[in-house]
């Protein structure tokens, strides 16, 4: 139809006409004369309106089955997420706790034994200087250590010092088989020497072969000249067997160290050796009968034995 002002005007009249049975049906409500019209017009456009329904509902369903999927999918991730990062914080609090009680342990062995120690951090493990059980540390030269300086952690002896760099320094360990090192026995004070057995227990040749001696008896280092390269006291271990050694001069005992060479991570570097022996005072209280001994738990400061002649070199490395 083109557009003349009779099609303009017969426009106008069909929208008026269209308003008008609105409005009447409308006034009209259920008596609306158009009612039976409109019920006429539900019955013919009722089936087509469900049939496209029947086409469309799947695709409509479709796209709010994807638009749900990711919505939850976006959840998911977010809840994944967040459980990450919950896992992360615990993880770092349980490290954190972790090194906290280290340190107590450090200082409280490094309070009753009268040492001054560095702490410092284990960075790595390996061969190192041709040894075959070291760590290094983070700290060196520039934090006041030198090459034979003691090294403990809050259990007892971990090594000694022998090689210095600025910011690092090589530690080796009291299990390495080259490593030697004075001992006192517990109560008797009997000396001997003990090597590192790698991954098996220390052994400690006492110079008394009649020396009386059992399982369960604890050692700690016999000090060496101006505290190089061992301080005095610092437990070592405990017997776990005596060998028999009949017609021989020394006595040779099996020994459990009490540091966990392989979970190593906070250590204290004696920089300051103690003004007197602290004997058997850095040991933690001795089990009673029936209770087991528990040597990650150093004991508080005591009072520290009579002072001693210097001790002798102890022959270590």
């Amino acid at each position: 139809m083109r557009d003349t002002r009779e099609s303009r005007l017969l426009l106008i009249l069909l929208v008026a006409i269209a308003f008008a049975l609105i409005t009447v049906d409308i006034k009209g409500g259920e008596d609306s004369p158009l009612g039976p019209a409109r019920q006429a017009a539900a019955k013919v456009l009722g089936p087509v309106e469900r049939g496209a329904a029947t086409v469309v509902d799947p695709v409509a369903d479709t796209v709010r089955a994807f638009r749900d999927t990711a919505t939850n999918s976006g959840r998911t991730d977010q809840l994944a997420r967040e459980n990450t990062d919950l896992r992360q914080k615990l993880a770092s609090s349980d490290m954190a706790a972790g090194r906290t009680k280290q340190l107590d342990d450090l200082l409280r062995t490094a309070g009753a034994g009268g040492y001054t120690v560095k702490a410092a951090q284990v960075i790595a493990i390996g061969p190192a200087q041709g040894f075959s059980w070291t760590i290094t540390i983070d700290a060196g030269s520039d934090d006041g250590l030198t090459r034979d300086m003691t090294v403990i952690n809050g259990q007892g002896l971990v090594g000694r010092v022998t090689t210095v760099a600025p910011t690092t320094a090589t530690v080796l360990l009291a299990s390495d088989p080259g490593f030697s090192a004075g001992t006192r026995l517990e109560g008797s004070g009997e000396i001997g020497f003990a090597s590192g057995g790698g991954d098996s227990p220390m052994k400690v040749s006492l110079l008394n072969g009649k020396a009386q001696v059992k399982a369960g008896d604890r050692l700690v280092t016999f000090g060496s000249q101006s505290g190089r390269p061992f301080v005095p006291g610092v437990p070592v271990g405990k017997v776990t067997e005596v060998q028999a050694n009949a017609g021989q001069l020394t006595k040779t005992v099996l020994v459990e160290p009490f540091v966990q060479f392989t979970r190593l991570d906070l250590v204290g570097v004696v920089v300051v050796p103690p003004r007197t022996d602290p004997r058997d005072a850095v040991l933690p209280p001795a089990p009673t009968p029936g209770q087991s001994q528990a040597p990650a738990a150093p004991a508080q400061p005591q009072a520290s034995g009579p002072a001693v002649p210097p001790a002798k070199p102890n022959g270590g490395n």
